[in-house]
């Protein structure tokens, strides 16, 4: 089939595409406010303010560019120049937008006009046709044919009332108020979402950081939101989903008290269980944008960096042949979310660490997530494996000293090698299971937890230590 060319010839010029005889049409260049609230999650509470005189009585307002990805069945709206001026008697949210399919669509059994061009001479001649079906194409019925392709141009007398050009919510009001006024409507929309993201410098020997934390937010809603108001929540909140988005919505039982709420809310930082983050100035959300805004910043944190070998509990139970001929040393960085630029809770999201080398250049060294982190709670992130510090593990004796209750004795050697010019400090962390007792170990160990035993051991420059423990254990 050639491509359609929509010629569409609109009654009203002066109406945006779909909008219907008599409705008010507000745009964003009614807005007078707008403030964003976006939860974890990818959902967002939208607050969307505009300007509009409406006559008295009943009438219809049709209010653009809201969110395609909106919950219809949480849109709220009312005046806030005039309170209790409006009442909603019924709303409705058109998402079919304007395309040359979906107008070729709305046509199935009505006539078109096809407009023809000669190729040679440039005339051009008109012929009704009706559409029979648009499914992988289109059939045309002409006077005397049938046809499956387009010979010229589809030309439309008119655009569906029903078809919009952008994202509609109209509403049925009865207004008591014929002077300009505010109203605002509050939803709760898809398609909006945040994350945050973290930059540490690590100085040269590793014990402060600076840290600078970023928002990124992602707008796939269908609109753009001007220089909003944003606000973050930080946490999991629980959103219960509707699944029915194309129903009518009567005044009776529209489910906004929960968004009610949310109107009047203090720009705090705390909400319900929640942390509410305020950015000190408005920004633009352009839909189909990716953008940063700046969250904190702290310096010198204070932190700490450890190599930790890490076992597994399920030897304990088995003998090994061979436990693997080498075993990796992670690196963790650790430091206190409390005290100078800190003390702040720290949302969800990726931290990336660089380091300063011998040249003050700052080069990559590893990141990891973290989760929501509140105030005086300790930030772990793992760097990843040490290249000069490895480990060799074996099992060096392994006794079953009874069957019921299983009772096993094992011994272990750890070798920790270092070929830094340095010392360095290892903890070996072993999690043993069932009723434990270590019986002999050439280094004493620290019972962290109730199943796991930690040794904190000092390996020599370009050198090597062993531990050698035995533990006996009942299942």
């Amino acid at each position: 089939m050639r491509r359609i060319l929509v010629a569409a010839v609109v009654a009203a010029l002066s109406l945006p595409a779909g909008a219907a005889p008599g409705e008010h049409v507000s745009t964003l260049a009614d807005q007078s406010d707008v403030s964003v609230t976006i939860y974890n999650g990818g959902i967002a509470l939208v607050r969307d303010e505009r300007r509009v005189t409406l006559p008295r009585g009943e009438s219809r307002l049709a209010l653009r560019d809201v969110s395609a990805l909106i919950q219809p069945e949480t849109a709220l709206l009312r005046s806030v120049t005039a309170p209790g001026a409006i009442d909603v008697l019924e709303q409705n949210f058109n998402f079919d937008l304007l395309s040359p399919q979906t107008l070729l669509d709305k046509y199935e059994g009505r006539d078109v006009i096809v407009i023809h061009t000669n190729p040679k001479t440039g005339a051009q001649t008109r012929e009704n046709a009706c559409v029979l079906a648009t499914n992988n194409g289109v059939v045309l019925q002409y006077a005397d044919r049938i046809e499956t392709s387009v010979d010229g141009t589809i030309a439309f007398p008119t655009i569906p009332e029903a078809l919009r050009d952008r994202p509609t919510l109209t509403v049925d009001v009865d207004n008591r108020e014929p002077r300009p006024q505010t109203v605002a409507v509050a939803y709760l929309t898809d398609g909006l979402g945040w994350r945050a993201d973290y930059v540490g410098l690590l100085n040269a020997d590793g014990t402060a950081l600076d840290l600078d934390g970023s928002v990124t937010l992602t707008n796939t809603s269908g609109t753009s939101y001007p220089k909003a108001h944003l606000l973050l929540v930080a946490g999991d909140v629980n959103i219960k989903r509707n699944y029915n988005p194309t129903k009518t919505i009567d005044s009776t039982t529209l489910s906004g008290a929960r968004v009610a709420n949310a109107l009047g809310a203090p720009a705090v930082s705390d909400i319900g269980d929640f942390h509410l983050y305020t950015m000190p100035r408005p920004t633009t959300i352009a839909d189909r944008q990716t953008k940063q805004v700046a969250l904190m910043d702290a310096r010198a944190i204070p932190v700490k960096k450890t190599l930790e070998l890490h076992g597994y509990a399920y030897y304990y139970g088995q003998g090994a042949a061979d436990l693997g001929a080498r075993h990796p040393v992670q690196s963790y960085l650790t430091f206190r979310n409390d005290g100078g630029d800190l003390g702040r809770p720290l949302p969800r999201g990726i931290v990336r660490i660089y380091q300063r080398d011998v040249n003050r250049k700052s080069e990559f060294i590893g990141s990891d997530s973290i989760d929501h982190t509140p105030k005086g709670e300790t930030v772990r992130i793992f760097l990843g494996e040490s290249f000069d510090v490895t480990a060799r593990k074996r099992q060096t004796d392994y006794t079953i000293l009874s069957s019921a209750p299983r009772e096993t004795r094992s011994t272990y050697e750890i070798t920790l090698m270092n070929a830094k010019t340095t010392p360095a400090s290892v903890i070996v962390v072993e999690p043993i299971p069932g009723d434990w007792t270590i019986a002999q170990e050439s280094a004493p160990h620290t019972k962290s937890s109730s199943n796991t035993a930690t040794w904190t051991l000092t390996v020599p420059p370009n050198g090597s230590t062993t531990l050698t423990y035995t533990a006996q254990v009942r299942f």
